[in-house]
């Protein structure tokens, strides 16, 4: 009896816990989860990621905005440092000091780029002068050779200037701060993109690697990105300009054989022209061979359209492949776009910045077409690469 009393007692408890359990099973289970969907979409972690979103594209606006100034520094840093590279590497490896390697590449990038320029505006600013003294010199037989500006070249020589060339003159008396100002900020912006280019080639790796971490896309896409870019630069700065120098050197000489005004002036003229695809140097040497035939001398006119057209015309599709090589080059009429817009955007770093947007943008174009081909997700697609 008291053994049927124990197992009774025993059997008790099971029995509330099976009771127990059903009820539970029964009853809703609320989690956190529950809970975060009876709020709607925005959940508490979803509103932390939005605040986080915010406030970083705040914050790299206002960077944005702090870096707009040295825009131009940084894109030219940039560009000499894709094409100081080679050099800088063979100078790191002899030297075994990274630091010591940037500071000679930035010194003879230095040589390279101020030496010419110094010598260039000199004989720009010379020749500038010799060119108001001859017109001023020879300004009878110009108004003879066209009469219709003798009415005014009366009124100059008995001193009644025209009120437009009198707002003209104080317009400019008025700017000289400014055009100081400017030139001023110009050698602070030559200086800034030396020290930037120091450390882009110093701390090149650890650029590359934090770019490769931060960019949404994968080791092999970000390669075949930067790889396309570097080659963009590298078509812009050691061929484009190499061949730009190139022919408005050549330009120049030929103004100078010819006894032409002024020949550094409007070789510098050409070389800025051969930068931008569908102009050229055509634009400057051509108006002047008309000038020659116009004056009856037709040999000198031949010379110089035969020089412009053979020597100057060909030196692109001669030297530009021997530069440039297997590297990329786009077709004319996006880098036209590309560089005219860039100068209109950025200024002279449009030159750079311009083709390489363009090129981060096909190769962007490129990354979304190998993720989404045979009809594939771009998640997908980021998986297989």
């Amino acid at each position: 009896m008291v053994f049927c009393e124990s197992q009774m007692a025993s059997a008790r408890p099971t029995s509330r816990t099976r009771r127990d359990r059903q009820v539970e099973a029964a009853e809703p289970i609320h989690t956190e989860s529950d809970d975060d969907s009876d709020i709607g979409w925005f959940s508490r972690e979803r509103s932390l990621a939005l605040a986080l979103v915010g406030m970083l594209a705040i914050c790299l606006y206002i960077c944005y905005l702090l870096a707009l100034p040295f825009l131009s520094a940084i894109a030219w840093a940039g560009a000499l440092a894709v094409v100081m590279h080679p050099l800088h590497s063979r100078l790191e490896r002899r030297t075994q000091r990274p630091s010591v390697a940037a500071a000679i590449s930035v010194v003879l990038a230095a040589t390279a780029v101020v030496g010419p320029a110094y010598f260039i505006l000199q004989a720009l600013i010379r020749q500038a002068a010799e060119g108001l003294q001859n017109l001023t010199t020879h300004a009878d037989s110009i108004v003879s050779r066209y009469p219709s500006l003798q009415p005014y070249w009366e009124r100059i020589s008995a001193g009644q200037v025209p009120e437009e060339a009198k707002d003209t003159v104080r317009e400019f008396a008025g700017n000289v701060p400014t055009y100081l100002t400017g030139s001023i900020w110009v050698g602070a912006q030559l200086l800034i993109t030396f020290f930037m280019l120091f450390y882009f080639l110093r701390d090149r790796r650890d650029i590359a690697r934090t770019l490769t971490a931060l960019l949404p896309l994968t080791r092999t896409e970000v390669r075949r990105t930067m790889r396309r870019t570097e080659d963009t630069i590298f078509a812009s700065i050691y061929g484009s300009l190499t061949v730009a120098v190139v022919q408005g050197t050549l330009g120049g000489l030929m103004f100078w054989m010819l006894d032409l005004p002024t020949p550094v002036l409007w070789g510098v003229v050409m070389a800025f022209l051969a930068t931008i695809p569908m102009l050229g140097t055509f634009v400057v040497w051509m108006p002047a061979a008309i000038f020659l035939a116009l004056e009856g001398e037709w040999w000198r006119a031949a010379i110089l359209v035969t020089w412009g057209a053979v020597a100057i015309g060909l030196i692109d599709n001669i030297l530009y492949p021997v530069l440039v090589g297997k590297r990329m080059r786009l077709h004319p009429l996006p880098v036209f776009v590309a560089v005219v817009g860039g100068i209109t955007l950025f200024g002279a770093a449009g030159i750079v910045l311009g083709p390489v947007v363009l090129s981060i943008t096909e190769a962007l174009l490129d990354v979304w077409q190998r993720r989404t081909a045979d009809g594939g997700t771009i998640e997908a697609g980021a998986e297989s690469c």
